[in-house]
C-alpha cells in the first residue's frame, strides 16, 4: 500500500477506444452533493449524518478503504479527493488510456445502505443530478449510473423513471448486501422498471448490509473479507434465478462488477446439477440455471482472477463466454487495473475487441 508499482516493459499499446465498466468519482466537497437536497436533509446530514445498516457509522471497518480505498498518485494537484477533479482524471486516466466511454459507478454516501428511507431517496436524487452537472455534461465520455434507494422500491422507480432514457445514463446501480436476498418480492418493482425501460442494471461488490458479510460472521482480517466480494455475486445471482425473477423479465441484463468472475463456471455447473434434481421444488424455473445465467448476467475484468497458469483464465473466458466479459479499471482505487497490463497472456484482435469495447458498446447501447 505504500508504493505506487511503475511497469515500463510488457505493455501492449490501447490503439482501440476503450469501455471502462467501474470508474468511481467523488465530490471534491460534501457539500456538491448535499446542494441538490432540498434543505431539509442538508440539515439532517449536517446534524445527524448517515445511519448505516451495519454496524459501523460513517466508516468502514478496513483500513484499505482510508483513505479514499485509492493510489497514492490519484490525488490531484489542487489536494481534493481522488476521483474529485475531472482535468486530472482526464490527464491520468482518459486521455492516457484511451478511454471511449467510462461508466461511473457512484460509492459515496452509501445510499443503499442507510436505514432512514427518505434520506436515501433524497442522497440518490441529489447524486444523479451531481453526476450529469460535474461530469457527464462537461465530459460525454463519462456515463451515469441511476442511484437508487434500492430499500424504498417506490422510491427507486420513481428516480429510475426520472431518468430512464435520458443518454447521459448507462444502467441502473445497486450494491449487493441488501435487507433481504436481491430476488425476494419487494425489489420486484425495480426489476420491473429496470426491464420496461430496458436499462441494464450495474451491481457493483460492497454495500453496508444489513447481515455480516460473511455467512459465519464478522471476518477478522481485510484478506478474509475481501473474497466475500465474489461470495456476495453467487448469491444474488443465485437469489434472482430461484426466485424466478429471471423468467418473469426476460429482457433482464445485470453487470457484476467488481466481484472476480473465476467462480462463475462452477456456480453454474453446481446450480444445473442441484435444478435437475429439485426441479419439483422450484417448477416455475423453466430453463437451466447456467443458461440464465449466460443471457442475463455480464462480469467486469477488475479484479482480475490471475492464475499461475495464464491459459486456465483463457479457459475460465472460455467457459464464461468471451461475449459476457467487460473491462474495468476501477479507477481511482488501489488496485487499479491498467488496460495495457490487465490480462497475462495474449489476446487475438477480436478477443481484444470484445473485452475491451464491443461487449460494453452492444451491452449499453453506446455506438
Amino acid at each position: 500500500m505504500n508504493e505506487t508499482l511503475v511497469r515500463t516493459a510488457g505493455a501492449t499499446p490501447v490503439k482501440d477506444g476503450v469501455v471502462d465498466c467501474d470508474i468511481h468519482p467523488l465530490p471534491a466537497r460534501p457539500d456538491d452533493v448535499l446542494a441538490y437536497m432540498p434543505e431539509r436533509w442538508q440539515e439532517h446530514h449536517r446534524v445527524y449524518g448517515s445511519h448505516f445498516r451495519a454496524p459501523f457509522r460513517e466508516s468502514s471497518p478496513w483500513p484499505r478503504a482510508a483513505p479514499a480505498i485509492s493510489r497514492r498518485d490519484a490525488w490531484p494537484p489542487n489536494g481534493n479527493m481522488p476521483g474529485s477533479d475531472l482535468p486530472f482524471m482526464r490527464e491520468q486516466h482518459l486521455d492516457l488510456h484511451n478511454i471511449e466511454f467510462g461508466i461511473l459507478q457512484v460509492l459515496g454516501f452509501a445510499t443503499g445502505s442507510q436505514r432512514n428511507l427518505d434520506y436515501s431517496a433524497a442522497i440518490a436524487s441529489a447524486l444523479n443530478q451531481w453526476q450529469l452537472d460535474y461530469w457527464c455534461n462537461p465530459e460525454p465520455r463519462l456515463k451515469g449510473s441511476i442511484v437508487i434507494p434500492t430499500e424504498d422500491p417506490e422510491a427507486a422507480v420513481a428516480e429510475i423513471e426520472r431518468w430512464a432514457g435520458h443518454p447521459a445514463f448507462a444502467q441502473i446501480f445497486m450494491t449487493p448486501r441488501l435487507t433481504e436476498p436481491m430476488g425476494r418480492r419487494r425489489y420486484w418493482p425495480i426489476y420491473e422498471a429496470a426491464s420496461r425501460h430496458n436499462l441494464p442494471i450495474g451491481i457493483h461488490g460492497g454495500g453496508h448490509g444489513a447481515h455480516a458479510t460473511t455467512g459465519g460472521g464478522w471476518p477478522s482480517y481485510y484478506i478474509e473479507e475481501h473474497p466475500t466480494a465474489g461470495q456476495s455475486a453467487q448469491a444474488l445471482i443465485t437469489s434472482l434465478i430461484v426466485e424466478g425473477v429471471l423468467e418473469r423479465w426476460t429482457n433482464l441484463r445485470f453487470v457484476v462488477v467488481e466481484a472476480g468472475f473465476a467462480w462463475v463456471p462452477a456456480l453454474g455447473w453446481r446450480l444445473d446439477k442441484h435444478w435437475r434434481r429439485l426441479r419439483s421444488e422450484v417448477p416455475h424455473i423453466e430453463r437451466l440455471p447456467s443458461e440464465q445465467m449466460h443471457q442475463h448476467f455480464w462480469f467486469t475484468t477488475q479484479p482480475v482472477d490471475e492464475p499461475e497458469r495464464p491459459d486456465d483464465m483463457r479457459r475460465t473466458f472460455d467457459w464464461i463466454g468471451w461475449d459476457r466479459i467487460l473491462y474495468a479499471s476501477d479507477y481511482p482505487h488501489w488496485d487499479f487495473d491498467d488496460p495495457r497490463y490487465a490480462f497475462p497472456f495474449r489476446l487475438s484482435p477480436e478477443e481484444r475487441a470484445m473485452l475491451f469495447r464491443d461487449n460494453a458498446v452492444s451491452l449499453f447501447g453506446l455506438a
